[in-house]
């Protein structure tokens, strides 16, 4: 173990010493980068071991999350590469863990030693970091603590399920083959073959071909690839479910049955640590790692009881197993024995975020407290029409969808794909139009925040006001303060040689000899989405406080959802308790109208 109390010098203690008696004593706090693997050594190792007093989790502080917090990686290399320390990247950590930590052991006398040199220098590097970051706030630190014991508190898996989903290992491959040939009319024969590459470069924009065009020039559909291109507005329908069917066959419902099974504890079958708080760095959003409970396909079969039994005795899946096994993967989740799921999820919530961040948007407001449909709604005042029909709802639904955050005809075109819904260019273009002439509040608000983030930049430390959003720039970043109170920034902001706004975007990793850290543009509908996804995460933080301090069991939270686990003789009340809270608003957004949907169930859904 390596340590060090405040700016003292960096001590190395191992177990053929005394136990430090300073550090078993300490009753404040304990900064740790991915604190979580401290305290749990600490808790299951050290101090039974050791016979030591346990730390409280209200004593750890994680500097990972710090980071986070400040729109820098989490990762300890990372975010020093990040700030400029050095761009290069450091592989000696990682080496010497695998010779000197992981069976079988293939270290030296003299590896031991480095071993000790790298983890003191951790530490110095660790602490260096923080005291250079923003820290966290009082609530920051009191919403890590919550989502700690969240992640403690792990989720219930279907272990027998998991494991019998892998006999479908081999249908999977042929199911996701055969939607690829249908797909492209049989110009791709396999995933695997270099014409889906040559196919999907074929059938995209000129955009989409710069994603997959690498810096020497040669075209590339890897995971990373893929990942951009499924980002982009304007890809086609057909193609997207090519990409995607790339990914669930490079990472399938099996692999995510096999990943579940491997993480589930062996004694109660829950997932620990699932978790990760301010995982989203742009916003302060959870994220998820290990199990990725984030990216579970919505769909989830309508009688999960009745087909997990199919799926337990291996019968033939008729509707194929790639997409019979994506439908289970969300029921695989469920509630102990003589419990339940308390599961719910907040209505159009950055449908209702956005217009009020803007201060301009009430007209969208009160037909929200009205309990109005949001889609008829804004039917009516895009085609100035009292009776909306079908047709003209689902039209309005594409749009609400497609053009808060300065989505254009492209935006609107792959959202009405996604819908089956036909829309030629000349639609798409009279549709943007419209909604944005019945929701000019947004248009406004857009051109509030760039002329907010150009002048912040124009002028240092002095604050510029948007909607209910303040800019400042300060110590070279663009911070911006939100109706909460918590604070974000874009990194190392600055014009570039056109007059655009860029900034290091954490989320871009750069390549191993690369000597700067990407940098993205800025631009209006960036930033009205980013506080948008910001202010919901605080809503939800605000409910989980709540929720915690009362005693609730919360296990999961996943986008808008917040899951709780309960005695089943208890549910409704628990049910009833959980629905008022996160219908309540926060002290700081007593006017925005708050909705949620869900009930009491046995598996998640």
């Amino acid at each position: 173990m390596a340590f060090a109390f405040d700016e003292e010098d960096v001590q190395i203690w191992t177990p053929d010493q005394p136990f430090p008696e300073r550090v078993a004593n300490h009753t404040g706090q304990i900064f740790a980068h991915n604190a979580a693997f401290e305290r749990l050594i600490f808790w299951y190792v050290l101090c039974p071991d050791y016979n030591l007093p346990e730390p409280a989790l209200e004593q750890f502080y994680c500097t990972a999350a710090q980071a986070r917090a400040n729109c820098a990686p989490g990762s300890l290399e990372d975010v020093g590469r990040f700030a400029g320390a050095s761009m290069k990247k450091d592989h000696r950590g990682a080496q010497l863990v695998r010779k000197c930590c992981v069976p079988p052991f293939k270290h030296t006398a003299q590896d031991l030693l480095d071993l000790y040199d790298y983890c003191a220098q951790d530490v110095r590097a660790m602490r260096s970091i923080s005291n250079a970051l923003r820290q966290l706030s009082d609530e920051e630190l009191a919403d890590y603590h919550v989502s700690e014991r969240i992640n403690d508190r792990g989720i219930l898996v279907d272990v027998p399920l998991a494991r019998a989903a892998q006999q479908y290992a081999a249908q999977e491959v042929v199911d996701l083959q055969a939607s690829i040939v249908e797909i492209t009319n049989g110009a791709v024969p396999t995933i695997r073959s270099p014409r889906m590459r040559e196919w999907v470069y074929a059938n995209v924009d000129d955009d989409a071909r710069a994603v997959m065009t690498d810096d020497e020039g040669k075209v590339t559909i890897n995971k990373s690839t893929r990942a951009a291109l499924l980002r982009l507005d304007t890809l086609r329908l057909d193609v997207r479910e090519v990409i995607e069917a790339a990914d669930d066959l490079w990472s399938s419902s099996v692999a995510k049955f096999m990943r579940m099974a491997a993480l589930a504890d062996d004694e109660d079958h829950r997932v620990r640590g699932a978790f990760v708080f301010a995982g989203g760095s742009a916003t302060g959003r959870f994220a998820s790692y290990g199990l990725q409970l984030h990216n579970l396909t919505r769909v989830s079969a309508k009688d999960p009881e009745t087909l997990r039994h199919a799926i337990i005795r291996g019968h033939k899946l008729e509707s194929g197993a790639a997409r019979t096994l994506k439908t289970m993967l969300r029921p695989s989740i469920m509630a102990a024995p003589g419990r339940v799921l308390i599961n719910y999820d907040w209505s159009a919530i950055e449908a209702r975020v956005l217009p009020w961040l803007s201060g301009q948007g009430q007209e969208v407001l009160a037909a929200f407290e009205r309990g109005e449909d949001q889609y008829v709604a804004t039917a009516r005042k895009m085609f100035n029409i009292t009776e909306v029909s079908p047709d003209q709802r689902q039209q309005a639904k594409v749009a609400v969808l497609a053009c808060g955050f300065a989505g254009g005809a492209g935006a609107l075109q792959n959202m009405a794909k996604a819908y089956g819904l036909p829309m030629p260019d000349a639609e798409a273009k009279r549709l943007v139009n419209l909604w944005r002439s019945a929701n000019i509040w947004a248009v406004h608000f857009w051109q509030q925040l760039d002329r907010a983030a150009m002048n912040a930049v124009r002028h240092p430390e002095t604050p510029i006001n948007a909607g209910r959003a303040s800019y400042l720039s300060y110590g070279g970043h663009l911070w911006y303060s939100l109706p909460s109170g918590r604070v974000l920034c874009y990194p190392n902001a600055k014009f570039d040689d056109e007059g655009n706004i860029t900034y290091s975007k954490a989320a871009w990793k750069p390549a191993a000899d690369a000597t700067e850290w990407p940098r993205a543009k800025l631009w209006p509908g960036l930033m009205a989405e980013n506080l948008t996804q910001a202010t919901a995460a605080d809503v939800l933080r605000h409910a989980l406080r709540r929720l915690d301090a009362e005693g609730l069991e919360v296990i999961m939270t996943v986008h808008d959802e917040i899951v709780v686990e309960c005695d089943a003789a208890d549910a409704e009340r628990v049910s009833a308790r959980v629905h008022q809270i996160m219908c309540e608003a926060p002290d700081w957004a007593q006017d925005l109208p708050l909705a949620a949907e869900g009930g009491i169930y046995q598996r998640y859904c």
